[in-house]
């Protein structure tokens, strides 16, 4: 079983029981769970994607049962999967593998729930297999599941969080005058790996006017002295989990202007994170960091949502924005990062944060103070 890095186990078996439960509790007849996260979560299968169906089948009623691709069957029963008790079922290459599945809930399935992340052509051929089926959303049982995390998928991100912070603790020494954007985001990347992630899944570094740009690709830019640079970064780790971290360095000294809106983003993230805790609604969160943004007239420069969960993805439930009215609570993790965005440059600082009984803490650590390096 894949272990996370406090040695507890991070795909436990009773989750297929607890989503079993949730199927009949959401009027379903079954999930069908393709590769992605929602299948990862389950039974920690990181199973291959690609056009020939590998499909997870939970039934309200019955026993839940893995079909793969013949030539992926070793690998099914080596994986995690392979040790939770599941059928696995092998299909050939002249099989159709969605009557197989339809065949074995019967006529009788009225409503199945299908992964958020499935590929198109697969519902479609899920639908075509099954004409009189409903088809929904596995989110409808997996989406509070997911979103409340286990101690041991804190600890995972936890990890993640140290790693990324480790990354970070590097930055300095590649934003020098006249190096690209691009090279300093291959040096990131590169060490995102070397510091125990899996991948890099992203790897934005804004310098100048392009820091306004929340999600901009690393470009061709020369990097100059007086520089703002933005670098948001993240990867996943073996164990699945994700990391995600933002902080705001300048070449050189920092124009005044600069310098005062930064202040207002420290005090923005900061007043967020305190407002954060269980029984808090998402949207409340979203608030306390526009408040002082807002009053110091940079509220047109916050551009985004202040945060959004993370774990098997790098986004997913509870998303922190205005609107949402879902109450926060304990093991619930998930990005704070405010930014302002005047134009000429940009500024943001996220860490990521678990809700606990009496409040949260931050599983990024590093400092949140403007970083400079010499121009």
């Amino acid at each position: 079983m894949a272990l996370d890095p406090a040695g507890t186990d991070l795909y436990p078996p009773a989750r297929l029981a607890e989503v079993r439960a949730g199927v009949a509790a959401a009027g379903l007849d079954a999930l069908l769970l393709t590769p992605g996260p929602d299948l990862r979560y389950v039974t920690g299968y990181d199973a291959h994607e690609s056009e020939r169906l590998t499909c997870l089948v939970v039934p309200a009623d019955g026993d839940p049962v893995l079909v793969v691709p013949r030539l992926e069957l070793r690998g099914a029963h080596a994986s995690p999967a392979g040790g939770l008790g599941i059928e696995l079922v092998g299909w050939d290459e002249t099989d159709d593998p969605f009557a197989l599945v339809a065949a074995g809930l019967g006529a009788a399935a009225g409503r199945v729930g299908l992964s958020d992340r499935m590929w198109a052509l697969m519902v479609l051929r899920f639908r075509a297999a099954m004409p009189g089926t409903e088809q929904v959303l596995a989110s409808t049982v997996l989406r509070d599941l997911r979103a409340r995390k286990s101690p041991a998928e804190v600890a995972a991100l936890r990890a993640a969080g140290e790693a990324i912070d480790r990354v970070h603790a590097q930055v300095p020494g590649w934003l020098r005058p006249g190096r690209t954007e691009r090279q300093v985001a291959a040096d990131i990347a590169e060490a995102i790996v070397a510091e125990g992630h899996a991948r890099a899944d992203f790897t934005i570094v804004g310098s100048g006017p392009n820091g306004a740009s929340p999600h901009h690709t690393a470009a061709e830019r020369v990097l100059q002295a007086g520089d703002a640079v933005v670098v948001d970064i993240g990867g996943t780790m073996p164990s699945g989990y994700c990391s995600d971290c933002t902080r705001t360095y300048v070449i050189g000294e920092p124009s005044d202007e600069f310098a005062a809106y930064y202040r207002v983003l420290q005090a923005a993230q900061e007043a967020a994170f305190v407002a954060a805790g269980p029984g808090v609604m998402a949207e409340t969160v979203d608030a306390a960091a526009r408040e002082p943004i807002t009053a110091a007239g940079y509220g047109e420069f916050f551009v985004h949502r202040t945060g959004h969960g993370i774990g098997l993805e790098t986004h997913e439930d509870p998303y922190i924005v205005s609107g949402n009215t879902e109450v926060l609570r304990p093991g619930n993790a998930f990005s704070i990062e405010p930014g302002i965005y005047p134009g000429q440059d940009g500024a943001r600082i996220e860490d990521i944060v678990v809700c606990t009984d009496d409040g949260c803490q931050r599983l990024n650590n590093i400092t949140r103070d403007l970083i400079a390096v010499p121009g």
